[in-house]
């Protein structure tokens, strides 16, 4: 009986430090001034840790984490596809191979052969709701 109770305030007393632990609070993110001039990947990184409120170390390593994400994801095994939430998705959109073929030059309206081109990858970037309401 002696080792039941103990193990029961033991579990008490192991969950009440948990509790009384105070979360800070978010950092309130005002609206930001219009930025005139183009970020390059150190003064980004000062950038966010500034806003934020963190470490520089702590937003390198969260855009290297994006970085890894996002490539993961459009690798050939990958998704194909990433979204950041409200801003950007990017695809991946797979374009066949074209055979040779003869046809009329639209310019010069002559019959001459168009070379054959191999099967690619086309990436697009969409912008979107947060971006395009920004950029109205």
């Amino acid at each position: 009986m002696a080792t039941a109770k103990k193990s029961i305030a033991a579990k008490k007393a192991v969950a009440a430090p948990k509790a009384t632990v105070a979360k800070k609070p978010a950092p309130s993110m005002a609206p930001l001034k219009p930025i005139k001039t183009a970020f390059n990947k150190t003064t980004l990184q000062a950038h966010l840790a500034e806003i934020a409120g963190v470490e520089p170390k702590a937003a390198k390593a969260v855009l290297a984490a994006l970085e890894a994400t996002i490539l993961a994801s459009m690798s050939k095994k990958g998704l194909g596809e990433f979204t950041l939430p409200g801003l950007l998705k990017i695809t991946a959109q797979a374009i066949p191979a074209k055979k040779k073929r003869r046809g009329i030059d639209p310019f010069t309206k002559v019959e001459r052969e168009f070379a054959a081109k191999p099967a690619s990858v086309r990436v697009k970037v969409r912008p979107l709701k947060k971006i395009k309401d920004a950029s109205l």
